[in-house]
């Protein structure tokens, strides 16, 4: 079964047993999800969980940690599919309602009789293409569909009516005017874009569908329209990336291996002198960005991109 990692690993603390924890979830080839588990004191354990009747039913393309910056951190985690579901996953259900559970037995731990996760769907009514949350939040998500929506959604709000329901939760919709008129002419629907959520700034969210990209400040906003916008790559970009540790810096990647692996980074406080970004080539083709990441320390911006079976780090600037 491949295994396909989309998601931030979670580095925790656990104070009965004074060791740190690394979690990952992953999604299968077969729309499975996997906790996956190691610290310094047990071996790696691999957890499966959300296959069949009770999980998603396409492939999924994003997912996200949800729970803020709390202890709740790791505890929820959020996917999103072209089955048109956002589904949240309850990573540790209530353990008061677990008969077997036991205080002195760490959750973590192999030995550990773990109750399948609950999940929490909301349906949409287009499939969906990324998820990102933001972390002073513990309830609200940025999500992308395939037709240039993205919807600001508050997970934890109940829907007033079920039958339409998708819309309850959405506290904003923002529009990419092209991905919308593309589709409103009747081309072809092509299961892409990616939205991102700057860290350092609620109000600023990014996104790349096809060849341009989206800035929006949601403070000033406009009918929904982004305050910048952009061309990429002519080939159709793939991810978009806030950096951390320097906030005037984006990043997009494709997945186009027409010239090879190639991420372009732009500096957001020259978007309006439409300054062309700086490109960075990782390798040759017929080889291509699978997906990337800015590194969230250092006083240089590091970027990390996997590419092939190699997972390459390197700056894009000096001190």
């Amino acid at each position: 079964m491949a295994i396909r990692v989309t998601s931030t690993p979670f580095l925790l603390k656990n104070t009965r047993h004074n060791t740190s924890i690394f979690r990952l979830v992953a999604a299968g080839s077969d729309f499975s999800l996997h906790l996956l588990t190691k610290s310094s004191l047990d071996s790696e354990n691999i957890y499966p969980f959300g296959g069949g009747l009770s999980g998603h039913h396409g492939k999924i393309n994003g997912m996200s940690f949800c729970g803020g910056s709390g202890e709740d951190g790791s505890r929820y985690v959020a996917t999103v599919s072209d089955d048109k579901m956002l589904m949240v996953w309850n990573l540790r259900p209530d353990p008061s309602e677990d008969e077997n559970n036991d205080p002195s037995i760490d959750e973590d731990s192999p030995s550990f009789s773990r109750r399948q996760p609950t999940a929490y769907a909301i349906p949409f009514p287009h499939p969906l293409t990324s998820i990102n949350s933001h972390p002073t939040s513990s309830k609200e998500f940025l999500v992308s569909d395939c037709r240039g929506s993205i919807f600001l959604t508050d997970w934890r709000s109940d829907p007033v009516d079920a039958q339409d329901g998708w819309h309850q939760p959405n506290i904003i919709e923002l529009s990419e005017p092209r991905a919308l008129s593309d589709v409103s002419l009747g081309h072809a629907l092509h299961l892409s874009g990616s939205v991102a959520w700057h860290k350092g700034s609620v109000d600023m969210i990014g996104a790349v569908y096809g060849s341009k990209y989206a800035v929006w400040d949601i403070s000033k906003l406009h009918g929904g329209k982004p305050s910048a916008t952009g061309t990429t790559f002519s080939q159709g970009g793939h991810r978009f990336r806030w950096c951390d540790t320097h906030p005037e810096y984006f990043a997009i990647s494709t997945q186009s291996p027409l010239k090879g692996a190639i991420i372009q980074i732009y500096n957001s406080n020259f978007l309006s002198a439409h300054a062309q970004p700086t490109v960075f080539s990782i390798s040759p083709r017929p080889h291509f960005v699978q997906d990337f990441d800015f590194v969230g320390f250092g006083n240089v911006p590091t970027l990390a991109a996997a590419v092939g079976r190699s997972l390459f780090i390197f700056p894009i600037g000096v001190e």
